[in-house]
């Protein structure tokens, strides 16, 4: 790190202390902790603007986020831009001085590089420079404003609203004060202009396409009025940047004020009209800072020291950037169908949605804490469906990137309103997100899925196919297969909640029983040699130690396939030797999305001691006061999220549902209020980073032993008293009856009946034969127990206490069926398919009457699916 770039922590750090002592009272001794009054002078935007060591010691990656002003969900963000090798993201490197202006767009912590449209660029003398310096201990931040000078002696200082910003600009004496606007600046600009006035600058950029992949691209248009006519005034490289310079006798400071639309320059000049025009800098700057504090108020604490004050209101603060407002004042806005369409009154089109990062965390944080914005969020994301005929994974303006994978923006939409966020036409959300299960664009592979129950690793997606693996793809349909699920089930829609229950199971499609991982799959169905070290072409960003764990909805099943609490809490403990590896690791990535839900699923295995530790760990270790404080990329505020719920001792594991898993809370008193009169208070005195063990809990006064909260809870509010300790309580929550739920697939209730086949005889056990190994034959009807199956919740077939297995777990034709204990693994799923088949999903195979025999006592086998009579069954 450069001295310069040290002095800026250590000013950053010193202010936070500062203020700490304070807003906080808790600091003196004797005094009961206050409540934070003033949140935004908590939050030190350079945290995640350098670049974090992995546990093996790579600073790989950047957190990606920038200082600069924006307001919550804004529009318009305005912060330096750095060169020699910027990081994408926010574009800024506090290690490095040069910038080539300061933007009006970007995203913060991106990992691809998009947006930094039309950088303003002051400077002194005629000819404008490429480049400037920024003198880093003049640099200053806060929620809503930046400022700093540059070498060139000119004092930049900018705050936005929503849709505008004002930049004031403070030039030497005796110097010749001017400025450049780059419409051509930025990344990835395929054409630009601007046009003159006597005192305004307006132009628009053709960007895109989102990490430089594919042919497409959004406009943006901005307008700038100056508080003073040009002394000179022209255009450069083909009229795409304007340089002009400013009569600075009377005032060595000039006032800009700008504006950005996707829809036109009479959008941004009408945004300006509506947030700015009658504003000052100092207005907007403290009305934005209000604005901040509203939000960020949302969650209010006690106690903590100051870094982790910092800390905790740094990562909500980043939570709140996206996604961003896209529609102009006057609601218009550009759809994904390029046409104009307009937001109705009182609501707002947003844009930039990073699906596959946010699902995890930062969406459900906005629907707990922020549900009036979630709501025009989901309606945002059914709009652009509606407009581009499926949920993309991840948009950029009006465009769909179609990079990653998954399905997330189903998964969003069902936990906002599992999460209580109904002010959106959820009907149509559901009902695109079932049609798009059947598109390319939103489901690559989707044929595959739904005809042998996974996509193998031959499927390729059209954008960035290196990034493909066939068993994450898989996994992720499977939580998102959940989610709709879900959503379906609330909104009364049985035959689809069912449908997509069953389907929500196929991640066991891909789990291979002998190394107990789940692993991409060939086409004919056979599982390839692997390494669980591998990422591609079975797993995305991440390795098979990482995205075996990726079952959210259904732990306890996955659990129980991988060997059984005991087992499964012992690879945890290995697993979390080391929190931040790398992808290709057989540790914990906590930097990246894969491992974000696994620290907190040991509750599942009756062990919640060791989530509240882990937890802890990597908070403490992970997120730091400084710009190296984010452990990887803050994807659009999924990585800060993470933080915030870490801090609040609390985690919404399972897509679609609104339950919360346990850990302990950071701090000794939380008070999350929406506004909406569902508070929800967090008392835990004694609150340290040792006291991080839960002894007991009372929930609404009541003692409990579960780990977890209940969607009534989450629903109406409530009262949470912790009593922590600094050694773990491993009798609570340990009981099954304490576990959190884990949803099991398959009918909506168990079903017992009969199962008939080939000339009406019955599925049967033979009676003779001890339970453990009986085979499973064709008998004649009788109606004992030997005849009656449950279909199980959890894609088992059961009778006599066991449950159908495949002899030896084997895959191949002619492989005997038999009774065996129930234990998990895929040798024991059957699903029931269309035409009568019962399908073993492990081997993609059918259950079969050996050469379409009708004579009983024949023992059934494992054989290739065909369509025969010998494969159709009969279920009640």
């Amino acid at each position: 790190m450069k001295r310069i770039d040290q002095l800026l922590v250590g000013l950053v750090l010193v202010a936070v202390s500062l203020t700490a002592g304070q807003d906080n009272p808790a600091t003196a001794a004797g005094q009961a902790p206050a409540a934070i009054v003033d949140p935004a002078r908590y939050v030190n935007t350079f945290i995640g603007t350098g670049a974090q060591a992995r546990d093996d010691g790579v600073p790989y990656t950047f957190g990606n986020t920038y200082p600069g002003a924006v307001a919550p969900f804004g529009m318009l963000q305005w912060s330096p831009d750095t060169i020699e090798g910027r990081p994408p993201g926010g574009s800024y490197d506090p290690g490095r001085d040069d910038i080539d202006g300061f933007s009006l767009t970007r995203m913060s912590g991106a990992g691809c590089e998009q947006y930094l449209n039309m950088p303003f660029l002051p400077f002194t003398g005629s000819t404008a420079p490429a480049t400037t310096k920024l003198v880093r201990s003049t640099e200053s931040a806060s929620p809503g404003t930046y400022a700093v000078t540059t070498n060139s002696g000119v004092r930049t200082e900018l705050t936005t609203t929503t849709r505008s910003g004002i930049g004031r600009f403070t030039y030497p004496e005796g110097q010749t004060a001017s400025l450049s606007i780059n419409a051509a600046g930025g990344e990835v600009v395929r054409g630009a202009s601007v046009q003159l006035g006597s005192n305004t600058i307006s132009g628009y950029a053709d960007a895109g396409p989102f990490c430089g992949i594919g042919n497409w691209t959004y406009r943006v248009h901005f307008h700038a009025v100056f508080d003073r006519p040009f002394k000179t005034a022209t255009t450069v490289n083909n009229g795409s940047k304007a340089v002009v310079s400013f009569d600075t006798t009377t005032s060595r400071t000039v006032v800009a004020k700008v504006a950005v639309s996707y829809v036109g320059v009479d959008g941004a000049k009408a945004n300006i009209t509506a947030e700015t025009a009658s504003k000052d800098f100092d207005t907007v700057r403290t009305d934005t800072r209000a604005a901040w504090n509203q939000l960020l108020g949302r969650i209010s604490v006690t106690g903590g020291t100051p870094d982790q004050l910092a800390i905790f209101y740094t990562a909500l603060y980043h939570s709140l950037l996206h996604p961003n407002v896209f529609s102009d004042a006057d609601g218009r806005y550009r759809g994904f169908d390029d046409q104009i369409h307009t937001a109705p009154s009182g609501h707002v089109q947003h844009a930039n949605f990073s699906g596959w990062d946010v699902f995890r965390s930062q969406a459900p944080l906005l629907a707990l804490i922020a549900p009036e914005y979630a709501a025009d969020i989901a309606q945002s994301a059914v709009n652009q469906a509606a407009q581009a005929g499926y949920y993309d994974r991840w948009t950029v303006a009006n465009r769909g990137s179609g990079i990653m994978v998954g399905d997330p923006i189903p998964v969003i939409l069902s936990t906002f309103y599992a999460f209580g966020v109904t002010g959106f036409n959820a009907s149509d959300g559901l009902t695109r997100a079932v049609a798009g299960t059947r598109h390319s664009g939103q489901r690559f592979g989707f044929e595959a899925y739904d005809s042998i129950g996974y996509v193998p690793n031959d499927v390729k997606p059209p954008v960035l196919p290196e990034w493909f693996g066939g068993a994450s793809v898989t996994a992720e349909y499977a939580i998102s297969d959940f989610a709709i699920a879900q959503l379906a089930g609330r909104l009364g829609q049985t035959g689809e909640a069912e449908k997509y229950l069953r389907k929500s199971s196929s991640w066991r499609n891909v789990f291979e029983s002998g190394s107990k991982f789940l692993v991409g799959r060939n086409r004919d169905t056979t599982f390839p040699a692997f390494d669980p070290l591998d990422t591609i072409p079975h797993y995305t960003e991440g390795s098979g130690h990482q995205y075996t764990w990726m079952v959210p909805h259904n732990l306890r099943g996955l659990f129980d396939a991988r060997g059984g609490d005991g087992a499964v809490v012992g690879k945890l403990d290995r697993f979390f030797t080391k929190l931040n590896d790398q992808e290709r690791s057989e540790f914990a990535y906590l930097g990246n999305q894969v491992s974000a839900n696994v620290p907190w699923i040991y509750g599942y295995a009756g062990a919640p001691h060791r989530t509240q530790d882990v937890v802890r760990r990597a908070l403490l270790q992970l997120y730091r006061n400084s710009k190296d404080g984010l452990p990887g990329n803050d994807d659009l505020g999924q990585t800060s999220a993470w933080a915030v719920w870490a801090a609040l001792g609390m985690y919404p594991q399972v897509p679609g549902r609104s339950e919360l898993v346990l850990a302990s809370p950071q701090f000794p008193s939380v008070t999350i209020d929406p506004g909406n009169g569902k508070t929800i208070t967090i008392n835990a005195p004694g609150a340290s980073d040792s006291a991080r063990y839960v002894q007991s809990l009372k929930v609404n006064g009541q003692t409990t032993q579960k780990s977890w909260l209940s969607e009534e809870f989450v629903a109406t509010g409530g009262t949470l008293d912790f009593v922590l300790g600094n050694t773990p309580n491993t009798s609570w929550g340990s009981q099954q009856a304490d576990r959190p739920p884990s949803f099991d697939v398959g009918p909506a209730a168990p079903q017992t009946t009969p199962i008939t086949g080939l000339s009406n005889l019955c599925l049967d056990v033979d009676g003779g034969a001890p339970d453990l190994g009986a085979s499973i034959r064709l008998w004649g009807c009788n109606s004992t127990i030997h005849q009656q199956w449950t279909l199980a919740s959890d894609g088992t077939l059961r009778a006599r206490g066991g449950c159908m297995d495949i002899k030896a777990s084997s895959r191949a034709d002619g492989a005997k069926i038999q009774l065996y204990a129930c234990n998990g693994t895929g040798a024991q799923q059957w699903w029931p398919r269309p035409g009568g088949a019962l399908v073993n999903p492990a081997s993609g195979k059918c259950l079969d009457v050996p050469s379409s025999s009708t004579t009983p006592g024949v023992q059934l086998q494992l054989y290739h699916c065909n369509g025969s009579a010998a494969q159709r069954w009969t279920i009640g």
